[in-house]
């Protein structure tokens, strides 16, 4: 953590990547508080905040970033915010999208004004590779043109736009993080990842969309905090760095590495109706982060490895959360698909 910050706000934080950037800055001694911020909606979690509530430097709030007077209370007793608060599910985003313009773009205005308001020696917006659209060919670079394609992604773009204004018009000390897909523990169970090895180990059919052939770089959210944390200590005011690891694979291949991985057939595996305007390929050149001196620890055949050992290992975790409002979207998002769908690897 920077010397120049010793209090900090993260946002998101009982989410998935938030709550593991919390467990990292938390094992370093650079902090002497850490406000978490959260919702707490469906995929906040404080479960995934447990191992940290008996640390005297942590303290949870919940709320929403979108709230000006608790936003404006909180940030007034520290120096710094990390936002990782978002709406952040692309099949969500096109079946209910104003939420992720509420949350995404209002409360990232919210957070920068409040910021501005305190003088923050840094704000950090942690947004997506997804805002460069579809990748034909070649890897997307910071100063790409940014192109979404879904209301989420269109609503992060629009948080970057607004948080690099800021830094423009208010001389605020703005960077930006531009992430691969990200898995690892605490991983809500809607996201490809744990959706599929959580299916599998209950020998349920696995939605694959279309043909499968959807190109990402995957990412450990080990690695990817990693680099969040080295860009807020060390990266350029005003900059947006792309944190991606070079582990490309297909949709169809993943799934393929982790039915092998948990010992169950290709049989599971249900070839459903493509989601509308879904991205090919997304490709991130990550030279900038790399010149600060990152890269990445986890091999995508590692990561995978331990992110099934800890699903398999933690099953009073996330069996829990496969209920209620969870089965209910997932009816509602594969039900028809699913019954439609084709039986193959």
């Amino acid at each position: 953590m920077s010397d120049l910050v010793r209090r900090l706000m993260v946002t998101g934080g009982a989410g998935f990547i938030g709550s593991n950037f919390a467990r990292l800055v938390l094992a370093g001694d650079g902090l002497e508080k850490l406000v978490v911020l959260d919702k707490l909606t469906y995929a906040g979690n404080l479960a995934n905040l447990e191992d940290l509530r008996a640390d005297p430097r942590f303290a949870f709030v919940q709320g929403d970033i979108a709230d000006g007077t608790l936003v404006d209370e909180l940030a007034s007793d520290v120096q710094a915010i990390i936002n990782f608060a978002a709406e952040s599910h692309v099949d969500r985003s096109i079946e209910a999208p104003e939420a992720f313009i509420t949350t995404d773009v209002y409360g990232t205005y919210v957070l920068l004004e409040a910021a501005r308001r305190h003088g923050h020696a840094r704000f950090l917006q942690v947004s997506t590779d997804e805002v460069y659209g579809h990748v034909p060919t070649g890897s997307s670079r910071e100063s790409d043109p940014l192109s979404p394609r879904s209301p989420y992604s269109a609503s992060k773009a629009g948080a970057d736009l607004l948080a690099m204004a800021y830094h423009v018009t208010h001389g605020l000390p703005v960077v930006v993080t531009r992430g691969a897909n990200t898995y690892g523990p605490y991983q809500y169970p809607e996201k490809l990842i744990p959706l599929f090895i959580t299916n599998a180990i209950d020998d349920e059919p696995l939605p694959l969309y279309g043909d499968g052939l959807q190109q990402r770089d995957w990412i450990h959210v080990d690695d990817h905090c990693a680099a969040i944390d080295l860009v807020f200590r060390l990266g350029e005011a005003g900059s947006a760095y792309n944190v991606g690891a070079g582990n490309h694979a297909t949709n169809i291949d993943l799934t393929g590495r982790l039915l092998a991985l948990l010992e169950r057939p290709a049989s599971l595996v249900r070839h459903v109706a493509d989601r509308p305007g879904h991205d090919r390929r997304y490709a991130l050149d990550t030279s900038r982060l790399t010149a600060l001196g990152w890269q990445p620890q986890v091999t995508l055949d590692d990561g995978l490895a331990a992110t099934v050992r800890w699903y398999q290992q933690h099953e009073a975790w996330w069996r829990p959360l496969k209920s209620g409002e969870y089965l209910e979207y997932y009816r509602r998002q594969y039900g028809d698909r699913l019954a439609a769908g084709t039986v193959g690897a």
